[in-house]
């Protein structure tokens, strides 16, 4: 066991999904699909106008929606929602600031306080979570002495979230991140997709000697006469992967220096995702470097307890919880529940096709706990291991994909009902994400409907036993692997379209 233990805090910025940027009417996007579909970065420098660029005389105006997202997310996460808020300008030097300064959140955030429960069951702590404007985009061409600046990000709305330093590894601090994502997305407070910039990750980590130090008031302290190591910044880790790897590879960094009698400074340190390396960008600056100070065109934030309570209200139901009622209302195994809670867009077509094929069955008689749990398993199991596979095959989300929840039910009951078979329920779910028709009319167009009438598979039946004798001999010997070679046989001389369970009733009968 190794006498040093890392320390790890994060703060994670998120794009907001906001009609507007932050304190300007300019629209908040910067991706659009082209005409084929494609999502695409759009033109640069083409949505800013003279107040997200800083131009002299314009003034902000702050942007409410923005608020009661960052408020909603707080409420989410266990924050205390202060009943005074107000923004600071922070004042540094980039090219891609066009201001001079970034309006934000320092000694008064919106919300703070609060905390996010992992699998594990431990409480990592959230110092705060505050509102500010994000800036523009660096562009760097690798043959040119120059960089180039797009503005259409400057503005956006952006929201910073601060754990607790109360990570111990690379596991906590990824668990963190993608259950934070995960609750954004069921918010809907932002898409939070990191290759897009919408969710980014600095990690704060230092490494410190076991039993020598404490987590208290939100601050890594001394026991005794121990002195802390300082920490390093990770900037702008833009993928999970990057998170991990940054992550594994500073702990070891940091570790070796003090094992080798060398010392460690506080610092900025950027991630070169080529090398797996970190590399010293700066000494890490203090919050009076910034020189905060009241924002002075905003006037200050009065949130009422009714508002609070109003946003409270709208709240969704929340992962976890909903991973729980997956597993006790739907009999679904926790690995199944966990894969759909995963992705909300697909949990939500799971639920409603679901609860739409149950109530269609129950019209015809399909009555019982026992039809609504195997109608269940059903629609989850075509959900997980056909539709993802095929949406994946197509780089499609089940938002941007052709079928319909309805449409879903309506083959999960023509599964269900034996109408069509597994290898033809396949070929059907294929050409409704082709096409977009019902699955009926694409059944009748394409003579997909299965055959189970006893007079069309007689013959077929005859036919496979007269061409395989040793077969038929090797079942009447006591062969159970016989009778599947059969029914496949029979499957094949139908293209698929035989009930391979009208198949193996009439098999036997005709063997037996």
């Amino acid at each position: 066991m190794s006498n040093y233990v890392p320390v790890i805090g994060l703060e994670i910025h998120a794009e907001l999904a906001t009609k507007s940027k932050m304190f300007c009417g300019c629209d908040n996007v910067v991706w659009k699909k082209d005409k084929d579909g494609v999502l695409r970065e759009i033109e640069p420098n083409i949505v800013c106008c003279p107040i997200c660029m800083g131009f002299p005389g314009t003034l902000p105006a702050i942007n409410e929606d923005a608020i009661k997202c960052t408020i909603k997310t707080g409420l989410a996460l266990n924050c205390k929602v202060p009943s005074f808020s107000k923004f600071d300008r922070k004042n540094y030097f980039y090219p891609d600031l066009p201001k001079g300064y970034q309006i934000s959140q320092y000694d008064q955030p919106l919300t703070e306080n609060g905390y996010l429960i992992l699998s594990s069951g431990k409480k990592i702590g959230i110092t705060r979570i505050h509102l500010e404007e994000d800036t523009g985009k660096l562009v760097h061409l690798p043959s040119a002495s120059y960089s180039l600046v797009d503005y259409n990000r400057a503005g956006t709305p952006l929201m910073e979230l601060v754990t607790n330093p109360d990570m111990e590894s690379v596991e906590e601090v990824q668990e963190f991140c993608k259950k934070y994502q995960l609750i954004l997305r069921y918010l809907e407070v932002s898409r939070a997709d990191m290759e897009k910039g919408e969710m980014r990750c600095e990690a704060n980590i230092s490494v410190q000697e076991r039993d020598k130090f404490k987590i208290e008031n939100e601050e890594v302290k001394p026991i005794g006469k121990y002195k802390l190591n300082p920490k390093a910044e990770i900037k702008n880790l833009n993928s999970f992967r990057a998170v991990e790897d940054a992550v594994i590879y500073e702990i070891k960094r940091q570790t070796q220096e003090l094992k080798n009698g060398g010392k460690l400074i506080q610092e900025t340190r950027g991630w070169d995702k080529v090398a797996k390396k970190t590399f010293s960008q700066r000494e890490k600056e203090s919050a009076h470097d910034y020189r905060y100070f009241p924002e002075p065109d905003l006037p200050p934030l009065k949130i009422a307890k009714e508002e609070i309570r109003k946003i409270k209200n709208t709240l969704p139901e929340m992962p976890d919880a909903r991973l729980a009622r997956f597993i006790e209302e739907y009999n679904l195994t926790e690995k199944d529940a966990k894969i759909l809670t995963s992705n909300k867009d697909l949990a939500d077509f799971f639920e409603r096709s679901a609860s739409e094929a149950v109530e269609w069955l129950s019209t015809k008689g399909g009555h019982g706990p026992g039809c609504k749990r195997r109608t269940v398993q059903l629609t989850c199991n075509w959900v997980l291991s056909k539709l993802s596979r095929l949406l994946k095959d197509r780089n499609l989300a089940i938002l941007d994909a052709k079928i319909t929840a309805e449409n879903f039910a309506e083959f999960i009951v023509a599964i269900h009902e034996r109408k069509i078979s597994s290898t033809g329920g396949q070929k059907l779910l294929e050409r409704m994400l082709d096409t977009g028709k019902d699955p009926s009319v694409i059944i009748e167009e394409e003579n997909l409907a299965q055959v189970s009438d006893e007079s069309e598979l007689f013959p077929v039946i005859d036919k496979v036993i007269s061409e395989n004798e040793k077969v038929v001999s090797d079942y009447k010997a006591g062969s159970k692997n016989a009778i599947s070679y059969l029914i496949g046989q029979v499957m094949a001389k139908t293209k698929g379209k035989a009930d391979p369970q009208a198949a193996a009733e009439i098999l036997k009968k005709k063997l037996d």
